[in-house]
């Protein structure tokens, strides 16, 4: 499998990282995807693609809901480690590694495919999109979660990027809802739901350390956060709790239907 110098820097950061992504991990945490699904008519028997499944969260879901699964991702440890907690569970998915922007699958194979909290390090996320577009069957459905940013916040924008590049360097960028709308309709996906949800990282330290932040980065993460302007400050709403540096991100959560015909 050849890798773009962005999805080995991914495919390396997951591999390494993936014992923390688990069950303890904030992302086990899955009301965000319920209520995506309230906008999708999902039945049982339905074939399901989890693209960059990471710790297995969202698949495991949809085949706790009676879907086919499969377990996509670019790092084969974390496919071993979703599959070991999937069996926990009594639960049967599939497990296939490529990459998110490279499907080894044939058009119109699944009825939902679903990416969650990963398309920031995918080194072509429009390519990402006309997969998910080929791959799905007519009528098929499309959901994304991801950390984003509304546009007219370049400020915000440029901290945010700078930030998160130095806590994991596999990092590539958030995009905005209006990108990702534009995406969709290139490849004939019609977007039915789309919206911003606030979202809080709660522990700059957990932050680090789901990442393995060198500590050089670290400190120059601290020294980010102490120089950042008032307004990124206010967007952003940086602060401390309990001793604890936290803010908010921006999540995008969108719904998106192939064309029937």
């Amino acid at each position: 499998m050849k890798l773009d110098p962005i999805q080995a820097a991914s495919a390396a950061q997951f591999g390494r990282q993936s014992a923390f992504y688990g069950k303890g991990h904030i992302l086990a945490q899955t009301a965000d995807i319920e209520g995506a699904l309230r906008h999708i008519p999902l039945a049982a028997g339905w074939r399901a693609l989890d693209v960059a499944t990471g710790g297995g969260h969202t698949g495991l879901l949809l085949a706790e809901k009676g879907c086919i699964v499969t377990l996509g991702d670019i790092a084969a440890p974390m496919l071993e480690r979703a599959a070991a907690l999937g069996r926990e569970r009594g639960l049967q998915v599939a497990t296939r590694v490529f990459p998110a922007e490279t499907m080894p699958f044939a058009d119109g194979e699944f009825d939902l495919v679903s990416c969650r909290v990963a398309p920031h390090h995918f080194s072509d996320p429009p390519g990402f999109v006309r997969e998910t577009a080929r791959v799905l069957r007519p009528g098929g459905y499309f959901l994304l979660i991801d950390g984003s940013i509304e546009d007219g916040r370049p400020e915000a924008e440029a901290w945010l990027h700078h930030v998160e590049k130095l806590r994991d360097p596999s990092h590539h960028r958030f995009w905005s809802d209006a990108t990702w709308r534009r995406w969709c309709g290139e490849s004939g996906l019609e977007v039915l739901h789309c919206e911003l949800q606030p979202m809080k990282q709660p522990d700059l330290e957990w932050y680090f350390t789901a990442a393995d932040t060198p500590p050089a980065n670290r400190e120059q993460v601290r020294a980010a956060i102490r120089t950042a302007s008032p307004a990124v400050r206010e967007f952003m709403r940086l602060g401390e709790e309990d001793g604890k540096t936290v803010w908010w991100w921006q999540r995008l959560v969108l719904v998106a239907r192939k064309d029937a015909r």
